[in-house]
């Protein structure tokens, strides 16, 4: 069967399959990734982990752990936690990343452990990254860390594949960040969303591992569960140089040290040779299957700003540059944006200047070995005399912690990746996002600004839509305690993005005392109060698309199982409330057309809760599911789906795995 990349490197990393089985979208698979990468919320992970009766972990070479979400607070409290990480970190065996170091994902690109070709999952949403080199990164939430640690599994479903073509080049002045910055703008209706994007195109010539990684990592912005770029000779040639960077400066001082017999064990010329001679086969099939084929001419992009408060808003830099929007703030800080390559375009620009008197200008390297390469060639001393303020090394104002964060009214141009309305501080305040190019500039201008050697009319970018032939539904085999079909009446909550709040209210959210029964009584009662009352045990929820966007708190998918619906149908998920709920024992499938067919059906209803009184016979052995009469496709809920549900959750089926 022809697979994706995407599908292909999922295919490597897949444990219990049967043989000669191969995978494809929407297949559910359970997963030994080649690491799991944790940070400030290895805090949270480890009693998780110590809960479920695990001592050990499974494979101490899987796990990494980095500290750099808060690493400016100094108070007790914070300094205590970064300890009990480290101790539980050196007791375990795990390779451990102080406080200082750098931010978690770069160092999973500096040290080798997201390596092209390999499955690398990290517990924040930021892993997309690692695809700018060829590795499939996605992120898992805490649950699914504390199973790797104590099993070496988890679970995935096999996401539905993008093809994203890069034509001709950037002009000058432009960079990776104006790309993604562009893609999340001009394809702004959720083209992606929930889906792996795979990079391919002429375009990909011009751009550099630098910028790859700056793509990649925002592709999580865009909706994405993944952003991977081929491995090709840019590739290989940064690996390459890595290799020479790492045998100079030495070994890091973390265990893993100790299989490199000298060397490092992950980034080394054997491997790379290794990699060089497998190359052939890290490539999709030429008749391999993609939902959709997005097209876009990178001579087309100029600089582009997002924002305010917002990824899918955006406009040229040009365009702003005449409206002279006054900053108050300026950043060139985190994951996406503080390499070596950033920090240089940064630095001739403002060498030689001043920053603006009325600018506060904060930078912080991506990790304290881009710091050091950045002063051993003067970057960083041009950016300091210009009067910019240094930060250390890690997430800082990014995540909202921290020195320098947007006050009340307040304006701030970020080369972060995220805008979101009181991300970076308050709630009153303005985030834009652009290139560290343009940020710089701004920065010394005391506006929104850049020079632009040339403008462009508009984007060009298409859209194509593929529709896959109806293939022979392959029989999935059902565990013992798993039901080969589910009845039940159909409840329509017919609401887009329908958000955890919606679903179940913030203000019981920390309340440790809810019963299971007191969240089956207060379940959707932001959405529709009636809902308690409209809703009956054995009834299956039909939402609509985008369904649990928002908050991660898992209590949305808890309060509807103890409701008594026995699973819930939506034309897409939040993919953190998927996990959410299969993670609890509560099945979420998605079929579009089902909920396509209710809208039309139910349109003209003013009520937020229907009893449609319609029958639906959810038929998992042939993956198919029947209402009013109509057999609609849904994906297959295989072996590691079912073994969740049975056992009522991972947490419950990590505790029957351990050991295994």
């Amino acid at each position: 069967m022809p697979q994706t990349l995407i599908e292909k490197i999922a295919q490597k990393h897949a444990v219990g399959l049967k043989p000669n089985q191969e995978i494809s979208a929407g297949d559910y698979i359970t997963i030994r990734p080649a690491y799991v990468m944790t940070h400030d919320n290895t805090g949270a992970v480890i009693p998780k982990f110590k809960s479920i009766g695990a001592a050990k972990l499974a494979n101490p070479r899987q796990v990494v752990i980095t500290l750099d979400h808060d690493i400016q607070n100094k108070d007790e409290k914070n300094l205590n936690k970064y300890k009990r990480i480290e101790e539980f970190a050196r007791e375990m065996g795990a390779d451990f990343y102080p406080a200082g170091r750098g931010i978690g994902h770069q160092i999973m690109v500096e040290e080798g452990y997201a390596f092209p070709g390999s499955m690398v999952v990290a517990s924040d949403s930021h892993s997309n990254m690692y695809g700018g080199i060829g590795c499939l990164g996605t992120p898992i939430v805490r649950t699914d860390a504390a199973s790797i640690w104590a099993t070496g599994k988890t679970w995935w479903q096999v996401p539905q594949t993008v093809k994203v073509v890069l034509t001709g080049s950037l002009s000058e002045g432009v960079t990776g960040k104006d790309v993604i910055i562009a893609l999340c703008g001009y394809f702004n209706n959720d083209e992606v969303l929930n889906c792996a994007v795979e990079f391919s195109g002429d375009g990909i010539n011009c751009l550099s591992v630098d910028r790859r990684l700056s793509i990649a990592n925002m592709t999580t912005e865009w909706g994405a569960v993944a952003g991977l770029f081929p491995v090709d000779d840019i590739t290989l040639e940064w690996i390459e140089k890595r290799i020479d960077y790492i045998e100079k400066r030495g070994p890091e001082g973390v265990p893993s040290d100790a299989d490199g017999n000298g060397k490092n064990p992950r980034l080394n010329r054997e491997r790379l040779n290794e990699l060089i001679e497998n190359l052939n086969n890290l490539k999709p099939d030429a008749d391999a299957f993609y939902t959709k084929e997005l097209t876009i001419d990178l001579s087309s992009i100029e600089p582009v700003v997002s924002g305010p408060n917002s990824v899918k808003k955006y406009a040229t830099v040009s365009e702003l540059t005449k409206k002279r929007v006054k900053i108050d703030k300026a950043y060139l800080v985190s994951c996406v944006n503080s390499r070596l390559e950033d920090i240089e375009q940064a630095a001739k620009i403002v060498k030689g200047k001043k920053i603006a008197p009325h600018v506060k200008f904060y930078i912080a390297a991506a990790s304290s070995e881009v710091q050091k390469e950045s002063e051993a060639r003067g970057y960083w001393q041009d950016l300091i005399e210009a009067g910019a303020i240094p930060l250390p090394p890690g997430c800082g104002p990014c995540i909202g912690l921290g020195t320098g964060l947007l006050e009340d009214g307040e304006v701030g141009i970020s080369a972060t990746n995220r805008n979101f309305k009181g991300r970076m501080g308050s709630p009153n305040a303005f985030a834009y996002l652009a290139s560290p190019a343009v940020v710089a500039y701004s920065a010394v201008s005391g506006y929104i600004n850049y020079d632009i050697s040339e403008t462009q009319n508009s984007i060009a970018g298409s859209i194509k839509i593929n529709s896959k032939s109806e293939t022979q539904t392959r029989q999935v085999d059902i565990i013992e305690g798993f039901p080969t079909e589910i009845k039940g009446e159909i409840i329509f909550c017919p609401q887009d993005n329908l958000n955890t709040d919606g679903i179940y209210p913030g203000k019981y959210t920390y309340n440790d005392d809810m019963t299971p029964q007191d969240q089956a009584k207060v379940v959707m009662e932001n959405y529709d109060p009636e809902f308690r009352n409209i809703a009956q045990e054995g009834d299956i929820l039909v939402g609509g698309f985008n369904f649990g966007t928002g908050s991660s708190r898992e209590q949305a998918a808890t309060a509807l199982k103890y409701k008594g619906i026995q699973l819930v149908i939506a034309g897409s998920f939040s993919e953190t409330y998927k996990r959410n709920a299969i993670n609890n024992g509560f099945l979420a499938i998605e079929c579009p057309q089902l909920v396509t067919d209710l809208k039309k059906m139910f349109g003209s209803s003013k009520k937020n809760t229907i009893k449609t009184e319609i029958v639906a016979t959810v038929d998992f052995v042939n993956s198919k599911l029947i209402a009013d009469d109509k057999i609609y496709t849904i994906s297959p809920v295989g072996v590691p789906a079912q073994e969740l549900i049975v056992a009522g959750g991972l947490e419950n089926w990590i505790k029957k795995n351990l050991g295994n």
